[in-house]
């Protein structure tokens, strides 16, 4: 039996720092982010709903989407941007479990299932064990001003976008909680996966 957990947390709270640990112990990561890239690019049928939608501004000259561009357009316009996520998702879903289930059949004992909107995308089936990675709101806000060269407002706005961290925490199965050092984040890392039993 494989054990498939999702792994999930906030902007700017160091999921992809637990993503790498997983890649780290040689745990397969499919990643839903770097899914949404690929199913977006020329020659995929998502792109042409995309471009179809959006109109050819969003097109470089490479032919490739703008993704900043779209972003402007999704983040300030909530029914574009459900537009932009009833193409993109049924995408990224049906990739994601093909991958997932090419390793179970490999033979892979753990697959990590690392998607930012586990929890709003009511994603959690996909998944055996849910996994947050948690920071307190200020720290989160700072790392990420810090980071993405935001103001404090431009920072709260793109947090409370998303499901808050606190809430994401009370329905996980288990949280790696990120406000201290990356040896104490790799501790819990590391005692977690030998509850769970995928390491000895």
């Amino acid at each position: 039996m494989s054990l498939v957990i999702g792994l999930t947390g906030g902007i700017a709270s160091g999921k992809s720092t637990i993503s790498q640990m997983f890649t780290a112990s040689d745990i397969p990561v499919i990643d839903a982010d770097v899914i949404a890239r690929e199913v977006v690019e020329p020659g995929e049928a998502s792109y042409q709903q995309v471009v179809d939608l959006f109109g050819e501004d969003i097109v470089r000259a490479d032919g490739t989407i703008d993704r900043p561009k779209l972003g402007s357009i999704v983040f300030s316009n909530e029914e574009k941007r459900e537009q932009l996520n009833q193409i993109v998702h049924p995408a990224v879903r049906k990739r994601m479990l093909k991958k997932k289930e090419d390793y179970i059949n490999q033979g892979e004992k753990c697959v990590v299932l690392d998607i930012p909107l586990l929890f709003e995308s009511k994603l959690t089936s996909l998944a055996d064990k849910t996994l947050v990675v948690f920071v307190d709101e200020n720290t989160q806000l700072k790392r990420l001003m810090e980071r993405n060269q935001l103001s404090e407002q431009e920072a709260m706005d793109r947090i409370t976008s998303q499901m808050a961290l606190a809430e994401k925490a009370r329905l996980a199965d288990a949280v790696i909680d990120n406000n201290g050092t990356i040896e104490a984040s790799k501790a819990q890392f590391t005692d977690l996966l030998k509850k769970w039993e995928v390491i000895k």
